[in-house]
């Protein structure tokens, strides 16, 4: 399996020569040459390896799915990748994503039992392993640089903490994220773990990450990399838990199912849009916005329009106050037919200067909806309380703000005989300050997190400088 960048770069690569670099050297995401094919024969098989979710079958699950991709690391080194990652020491139960059941065909998927209590988890730890094994392998060193606008930092952070040849410089708007997501990061004083908190947005965070990715100098003297989900890696860790999802709301590989994603760099979902590719009965892949709607509105419009700063909203639900959705670039190349000049002319020069691009006109946008099977939704303050209001009172299931959001989009979109399954996207306590608004009670707090905001805090606050980080990472880093 070769890899190539949505800009049309002509190198092609290996999974673990981009699983290091992050952004292709003209500043594209790495997607494969093709998605492998699931037929029947190859579901089944999947579903036999998920065994119910028994002990070891999510493991195998992903062995299975990530072995189509990766040829470059020995199928045994893999399966033990696979192995050490997802046990239930580290998800706290065996199936690892147990389904939860609201209504008859109306499912949660949970995604957040790992460490920090995000779905981001899933992938992160997968990622940690993967970064030691391969730079153990290259006798190497790797400097992480990422963004976060609330939960991708701390799961980066818990996996990486303590790894050999891993040093991590994670990037925050500063005082947007809710009090439990700050403290989760700034109270880890471990060495290699750098919080930097910036005067901005999430936005601006993502800006940085960019430009210093790509000023390919800097990247290659201080050996760069990434987490975000601009990391195939990441993303690819992802698609296992749709097969996961639908082996569990399925008895039999002829069914449909519809996964209902919150949504605001377009990472999730984009891993349902990889899944759905390979060949995974996905009926419908529905979007889920706060009041920053930007994906909301090209589904609904064709146009794609960036805010600035000033014009993104802080929200009850932070970890979706984007208004550039970094990952959107994968699904617009296969929307655009792969035609990577058509990508760079929109994400590159295009979109920094008009801050849009249009394809309601464009046959390929009408096209979108029957092919690629999205649809989407916006939810605001006001509805999320009502949801998890109602969630509560009906199920007695505390959700928190972000699958409040996906929730309350999923319920507009169901169809009569297909499933609908929820992807949730952190436990409650992550944003208590709305639970307690919602419904007069504080959420449950796990007893590892009982008085993290009271910690020792360590944090620089910088300007949204790419030079200002830079210095930085060079004064803290050991150059290659």
């Amino acid at each position: 399996m070769r890899y190539l960048s949505t800009r049309g770069h002509a190198d092609r690569k290996r999974f673990c020569e981009i699983l290091l670099e992050g952004l292709a050297p003209d500043g594209g995401l790495y997607l494969p040459e093709r998605y492998p094919q699931i037929d029947g024969a190859a579901l089944q098989r999947l579903r036999a390896s998920f065994n119910g979710g028994k002990p070891g079958g999510y493991a195998a699950l992903a062995f299975d799915i990530l072995s189509l991709y990766i040829d470059d690391i020995p199928a045994a080194d893999l399966r033990a990748l696979c192995d050490k990652t997802y046990t239930e020491a580290v998800f706290g139960t065996p199936q690892i994503v147990p389904l939860k059941k609201l209504d008859d065909g109306f499912y949660l998927e949970a995604l957040s039992n790992g460490p920090t209590l995000a779905f981001k988890d899933m992938a992160m730890q997968l990622l940690g392993n993967l970064f030691e094994y391969e730079l153990a392998r290259r006798g190497e060193e790797l400097n992480i640089l990422g963004a976060t606008s609330g939960d991708t930092g701390s799961a980066a952070e818990y996996a990486m903490r303590g790894k050999k040849g891993v040093r991590v410089f994670m990037l925050s708007p500063h005082g947007r994220m809710s009090p439990f997501q700050q403290a989760q990061m700034f109270s880890l004083m471990d060495e290699n773990i750098h919080n930097i908190a910036i005067e901005g947005v999430f936005d601006d965070c993502q800006d940085i990450v960019k430009d210093v990715s790509n000023d390919l100098a800097f990247k290659r003297a201080h050996k760069i990399g990434t987490v975000n989900s601009i990391n195939w890696a990441r993303l690819l860790a992802q698609v296992v838990y749709y097969f996961a999802g639908y082996f569990q709301a399925t008895s039999e590989n002829t069914e449909q199912v519809s996964f209902t994603v919150p949504s605001g760099n377009f990472g999730n979902v984009c891993a349902g849009h990889v899944a759905r590719q390979m060949g995974l009965p996905i009926r419908t892949l529905v979007v889920a916005t706060n009041e920053n709607d930007v994906l909301d509105e090209f589904f609904r419009t064709g146009v794609y329009r960036v805010r600035g700063s000033a014009d993104t909203h802080e929200t009850s639900s932070p970890s979706m106050d984007i208004s550039k959705a970094s990952n959107f670039e994968r699904f617009v190349f296969d929307l655009l037919g792969r035609n990577g000049d058509r990508v760079k002319a929109f994400f590159g020069e295009g979109l920094s200067r008009e801050g849009r691009f249009d394809l309601s006109a464009d046959p390929a946008f009408a096209e979108a909806a029957r092919h690629y099977g999205f649809r989407s939704g916006k939810s605001t303050h006001a509805n999320r309380l009502d949801t998890i209001r109602d969630v509560f009172q009906r199920h007695r299931v505390m959700i928190d703000t972000h699958t409040a959001d996906g929730v309350k989009v999923a319920r507009e979109h169901l169809e009569a005989g297909t499933p609908m399954v929820v992807l949730e996207t952190a436990l409650p306590i992550k944003f208590a300050e709305t639970i307690v608004e919602a419904l007069g009670q504080h959420p449950d707090r796990p007893a590892q997190f009982h008085g993290i905001e009271a910690l020792p805090k360590r944090v620089k606050v910088m300007s949204a400088r790419t030079a200002a980080v830079q210095a930085y990472i060079a004064e803290h880093c050991t150059p290659a």
